[in-house]
């Protein structure tokens, strides 16, 4: 009795929480939005795994996919000159389930023409003021959490270099002979230092090195660094931030080059959104910055929970 009293006051107070989120969204006149959960095109990032949906629909001749970000139909909505726009909804990723994973999790994905990197700094560390209490923000560039974890430049740096900071934080038996200083480099953020961020208060890193795009703007004036960032608190990612890309011939570059990837390491190849390319090719499609934020994660801390599943209604291995 007393369990099922808990988890009662817990899902109240994340209905407390959401309903919060929507009054700072309200108050701003920014537009909530709904897309598909059922879609046709899917990620091309080899990070993420889709869940494939089995049926005999099929439109176009292409399958459909569980949505796993609802970023490209937002951003054809974007195009259509609809404003600032944000959305709460559920994504689904097919990941392995733990503490801070669930496969099925809720994402706030929000848009903010004209804002530059910085100015949705701001924005999303107001959010956090005005929800969740919490008015102090860290920032720390890429660059500088390495030399002040590690003494190493990222951008100077050589595998040997690197393969000293592996043995140092036990995380040799990871790596061999074919990974890329990339890769080392994204192995020893989440091993060495991810685990240590925003231990008192939430931490933005940001210029994260452009080969780490994903779908962020490269800077004008540093082509080694673009225009990204996250959040950190208490050791956990929250968000992941960019200064869109809207270079349409650009953005269907790297959607080929991660298939390419994907070809050689023996993923399946995805068909790309053309739609999502047309769309960034319109007139209507603005500079702007967006952000996810994993809602679950962020009420999971803001109630002193210690794992995702406490703060859900029923867990993937519940459902």
């Amino acid at each position: 009795m007393r369990c099922n009293f808990k988890k009662n006051m817990i899902l109240f107070y994340r209905s407390k929480i959401i309903a919060r989120i929507r009054d700072f969204f309200s108050e701003r006149n920014i537009l909530e939005v709904d897309t598909p959960s059922l879609i046709k095109y899917t990620v091309t990032d080899i990070n993420i795994l889709p869940f494939k949906v089995l049926g005999k629909n099929k439109m176009d001749g292409v399958n459909f996919w569980l949505s796993t970000s609802p970023e490209y139909h937002m951003k054809r909505l974007l195009s259509s000159d609809i404003g600032a726009i944000y959305q709460i909804c559920r994504v689904f990723r097919d990941e392995e389930i733990g503490q801070y994973h669930n496969s099925e999790f809720t994402m706030l994905e929000w848009y903010q023409p004209f804002y530059n990197m910085f100015d949705m700094m701001e924005i999303i560390e107001l959010l956090f003021d005005k929800v969740f209490n919490i008015s102090v923000f860290d920032r720390e560039s890429y660059q500088n959490i390495f030399i002040k974890y590690f003494c190493v430049d990222p951008f100077h740096t050589d595998i040997k270099e690197l393969n000293l900071i592996l043995k140092k934080i036990n995380c040799s038996n990871f790596c061999n002979s074919n990974n890329t200083i990339t890769e080392i480099l994204n192995l020893i953020f989440v091993f060495g230092i991810e685990p240590y961020l925003g231990k008192l208060r939430p931490i933005s890193v940001y210029n994260y090195p452009s080969n780490q795009a994903l779908l962020s703007k490269i800077n004008d004036d540093d082509h080694r660094i673009c225009e990204r960032f996250e959040i950190f608190f208490q050791g956990i990612e929250l968000g992941n931030a960019f200064c869109e890309l809207i270079n349409a011939n650009e953005q269907n570059k790297r959607f080929n080059l991660e298939n390419r990837i994907r070809k050689k390491n023996g993923l399946p190849q995805q068909c790309i959104d053309f739609r999502l390319i047309k769309a960034l090719k319109k007139k209507y499609m603005p500079n702007c910055s967006g952000v996810s934020l994993g809602l679950d994660r962020i009420i999971m801390i803001m109630l002193k929970e210690k794992n995702i599943k406490n703060i859900l209604s029923f867990s993937f291995k519940d459902c």
